[in-house]
């Protein structure tokens, strides 16, 4: 028999199988590599949990043409950055995943791959038996006890697809961009694209070079050059600080967290695609996809109204742009401003297409993504599953996250915002194990049966 007695030998048992690290990191991509560089350098024992491979939503998830946004000179993470023959072309996935990968070797980072999180939960103090705090990790067969957790998993996870996408006739293809891979998989015929992002846009321009027929859904977007004055337009928002504002100085934080990826592609030809690209290649543009009624897609007819909102915009930030280039002397040695034509509104508006006529075999839904939280057993979430937090910093002492559109500073939706952002976060998390640990909680004694105080 156990001389501790049976109750706390299976204690002893199950802790016994416990893992401890004073930190976990979710997700093993660019974030959550940053984040374990830091921690190494403050000395700080942790482990990476990956529920794929290093890298895995850019090996796993992105389209066979995907190229990055950013030029190969912007391309960095913390103490690693681009080293080839091409600073101004753009990574294919492939080089992505190899540049990432060459990354976790450089800064060994103690990644696991093929481990899915399934919960992460509070630890309450003292529940162990001793002054333990922080949270309990359940990955697989393995549970860990940890000070700390850095939620690095991206908000990427889902795709959004409006509700009424069930109402599309069967006989239609449905595919997200995380199904689609190249126009040669999809049905011969016609193609519906939903959402005129980045992705959206690069999608239709791709399956219209194809040959099929292609029909754009244009809601809000983001409209910009590829080269602005000679450069390219990522040079402009990284050199006149756009890049640098801080969450913390946005009016509008929650919309600018929303905003879509703006048009661009990473070409080798360095091409501009924007709505009027499309247009000349024969897309044909259609308002916002508003609604399914009997088999026919329903669109909004505000187009032009959308299309000004845009050009306003794109106005105005190259009105930034050359205001700081003549503020600061740059002129010289940059191209005259420019500015681009209106986006031109068609001719005819189309405000339904029958998607029982056969004209349309699949509809494409390039509509965003959301987070999938699914496994967090702590309240940090708002009502539609979006991480509630102040520059990556939560509620809950100790919980942080990584990787998210906009987290510290508008830069943190690129590539080369991490580093700032991990930096930061590791510094307040190291600040927050610098802290005592609360105490474990006396256990009261039992009351006595028939004493009044419970009630008898």
């Amino acid at each position: 028999m156990c001389r501790y007695g049976s109750t706390n030998c299976e204690r002893r048992r199950r802790e016994a199988t416990i893992e401890r690290f004073t930190v976990v990191v979710i997700g093993a991509g660019h974030a959550g590599l940053a984040a374990s560089h830091f921690l190494s350098q403050r000395s700080i024992d942790h482990v990476v949990l990956e529920r794929g491979e290093v890298a895995n939503s850019w090996r796993r998830e992105r389209w066979d043409s995907f190229r990055l946004l950013t030029p190969n000179w912007l391309s960095r993470l913390p103490g690693w950055s681009y080293s080839g023959d091409d600073p101004d072309g753009y990574m294919a996935g492939c080089e992505l995943v190899s540049f990432i990968e060459g990354f976790a070797k450089a800064a060994r980072a103690p990644v696991r791959t093929g481990v899915n999180v399934t919960s992460v939960r509070r630890a309450r103090p003292g529940a162990d038996g001793g002054n333990s705090a922080g949270y309990r990790v359940l990955a697989g067969e393995t549970e860990i006890a940890c000070r700390a957790v850095i939620i690095a998993s991206g908000a990427c996870n889902l795709p959004s697809v409006p509700a009424f996408a069930s109402a599309v006739p069967g006989a239609v293809t449905q595919l997200t961009s995380f199904d689609y891979r190249s126009a040669g998989d999809l049905p011969d015929g016609g193609v519906l694209v939903v959402g005129a992002s980045a992705t959206g846009a690069q999608l239709a321009a791709e399956i219209r070079r194809s040959g099929r027929p292609v029909t754009l859904s244009v809601g809000e977007h983001v409209r910009m050059p590829r080269l602005y004055r000679g450069r390219d337009i990522l040079w402009w928002m990284d050199a006149a600080g756009v890049w640098d504002q801080r969450y913390d100085e946005i009016e509008d934080l929650d919309r600018a967290r929303r905003l879509p990826s703006p048009q661009l592609v990473g070409s080798p030809s360095r091409e501009t695609l924007d709505l009027n690209a499309l247009a000349s290649a024969g897309v044909e543009l259609a308002g916002r996809w508003a609604a399914v009624r009997d088999g026919r897609a329903l669109f909004s007819g505000g187009l032009r109204n959308v299309f000004s909102l845009a050009d306003l915009k794109l106005e105005r930030l190259l009105g930034t742009f050359d205001d700081w280039a003549r503020d600061t002397g740059r002129d010289a040695g940059l191209g005259p401003p420019e500015r681009l034509e209106p986006t031109r509104v068609p001719d005819a508006k189309r405000l339904q297409l029958d998607l029982r006529s056969g004209s349309v075999r699949t509809v494409l839904w390039a509509t965003g993504f959301r987070p999938d939280y699914r496994w967090l057993d702590v309240p940090v979430l708002d009502d539609k599953g979006r991480a509630r937090h102040s520059g990556g910093v939560t509620e809950s002492p100790g919980l942080y996250f990584l990787g998210l559109p906009v987290l510290r500073r508008r830069r943190s939706t690129f590539l080369c915002g991490i580093e700032s952002d991990a930096g930061e976060v590791v510094e307040h998390l190291a600040a927050h194990l610098t802290r005592p640990v609360p105490p474990a909680r006396p256990v009261p004694p039992a009351r006595p049966a028939g004493s009044g105080l419970d009630g008898t």
